[in-house]
């Protein structure tokens, strides 16, 4: 059986993606409790730029710059 490449969002960039992501082998998984350890918000750096990613009282993510 031949399995397709899954659907890209438009103006995605593969070649901007880990090897992991465009290869199929498996990913990093971190557990959100380890990322969060008992907080609720937790701050992330990335390339200078501060971004806020926060649970939720549903317990859901949500990522903002």
């Amino acid at each position: 059986m031949i399995r397709s490449a899954p659907p890209r969002m438009a103006g995605t960039n593969t070649a901007a993606l880990p090897d992991t992501a465009v290869s199929g082998t498996q990913v990093p998984r971190i557990k959100s409790a380890d990322l969060f350890q008992h907080l609720r918000e937790v701050e992330i750096d990335h390339q200078g730029r501060i971004y806020t990613l926060r649970l939720t009282q549903l317990n859901k993510l949500i990522l903002t710059a």
